[in-house]
């Protein structure tokens, strides 16, 4: 019996993926095959010896110690697109939100409460404060167009945007799916410098923490409205309460606030809400789960943040998974000594990510334990699971 270990609530749509074979846990101590998790610090996390995956109910995984899972041969696994159009649509109301003074508005007429009669007259004599231009006609710049950037170009260019995307890394089956209006800016700069509205959509990466920042902003037109639903750090704290403050940025709209952010004039900030619909949470619960499942089951790898992407359709009885350094000669070792111990492949197939590859043997009959143990002295192999 597989034991999953949820260290959040989990979407209970997960029930009907783990069959009878599965067991769960909540308690973190418990030693569990398999970890789902959404937002819980693993920084910290001790590790129990028959942990063999993570999974990321959702994209980001910044909260779980990748290095420290890589090194101790844990898949970590995310959901990249499942919570994609519930993104989408926040962003679509963060830029009505930084256009039409919607939040603003909505607090003045609150404050209105017990002055009866008078009410509508005062409606009528201030409303022209709350007064804010059009999307129609405007130009969104979007920063990274992958599952969510695609989605929200597509949006905006149905709103009657002009789009200027930027992402150099835009993969071909990305590119198949984006409106063929949406323009691609040459570099970031071009973006900066033409887009009245920014929207952020890429990972947090060392390359890319604080890109916005006085230095990135100087480049852009005055008074551009800057968004950003992807993470808060790609945003320089202090520099774009600068920039508002002077009105280089005339609004800032995070989903990601901080106690320097909020109360101040022109920063909208969301509670973190751009994965928080029932359907997001389902979606993500189920990617992860089913992820979960097929590694534990077939060892198949789809979506890992530290693994190569490898699957295989069963062909034999038997199967073997190695991971393994990246290095020459590790898949001619492999076949070399099934072959040896008279161990006949049907089919396999490998792959390599960074410093790491991994394969999938799969052989006519079993392997026994003893040729496991042998070839895990060979020189390179990091792991050998069998299924």
């Amino acid at each position: 019996m597989y034991k999953i270990l949820k260290l959040n609530e989990i979407s209970n749509e997960i029930n009907g993926i783990f069959d009878n074979s599965y067991a769960y846990t909540e308690n973190p101590k418990d030693d569990a095959d398999g970890i789902i998790v959404r937002s819980f610090k693993m920084a910290d996390f001790e590790t129990g010896k028959n942990l063999k995956a993570v999974a990321r109910a959702g994209a980001g995984v910044n909260n779980i110690p990748i290095d420290k899972m890589t090194q101790k041969n844990i898949v970590v696994f995310n959901t990249p697109g499942a919570n994609a159009n519930a993104v989408k649509e926040l962003v679509i109301c963060a830029l009505m939100l930084a256009s039409r003074k919607v939040s603003e508005s909505i607090a003045w007429a609150e404050r209105q409460k017990g002055k009866g009669e008078e009410v509508p007259k005062l409606v009528e004599k201030y409303k022209n404060q709350f007064v804010g231009p059009e999307i129609a006609g405007k130009t969104l710049g979007v920063v990274g167009l992958g599952a969510i950037g695609i989605l929200v170009a597509n949006a905006a260019i149905g709103l009657d945007m002009d789009v200027l995307g930027y992402d150099p890394y835009l993969s071909v089956d990305a590119a198949l799916t984006l409106n063929n209006k949406v323009k691609r800016a040459k570099d970031i700069n071009e973006l900066y410098a033409k887009c009245d509205y920014i929207t952020l959509h890429l990972p947090l990466l060392p390359s890319t923490q604080d890109m916005i920042n006085t230095v990135s902003i100087a480049k852009m037109k005055a008074g551009v409205k800057i968004i950003n639903c992807a993470r808060g750090e790609l945003v320089n704290t202090a520099d774009i309460i600068a920039a508002v403050s002077s009105g280089n940025v005339d609004k800032y709209v995070t989903d990601f606030p901080t106690d320097e952010v909020l109360g101040k004039e022109n920063i909208i900030s969301i509670p973190h809400l751009g994965a928080s619909t029932p359907e997001a949470e389902d979606n993500c619960a189920i990617m992860a789960a089913r992820q979960l499942k097929d590694y534990l089951e077939n060892g198949n790898i789809t979506n890992s943040v530290n693994y190569p992407s490898v699957s295989l359709q069963r062909s034999g009885q038997y199967r073997i998974t190695i991971t393994h350094k990246n290095i020459s000669s590790m898949i001619a070792q492999a076949t070399a000594f099934l072959s040896l111990s008279k161990i006949n492949i049907s089919n396999m197939v490998s792959a390599t990510k960074g410093e790491l590859g991994y394969m999938i043997i799969d052989t006519d009959s079993i392997i026994p334990e003893k040729t496991v143990s042998e070839m895990e002295k060979i020189e390179g192999f990091l792991q050998i699971s069998l299924y």
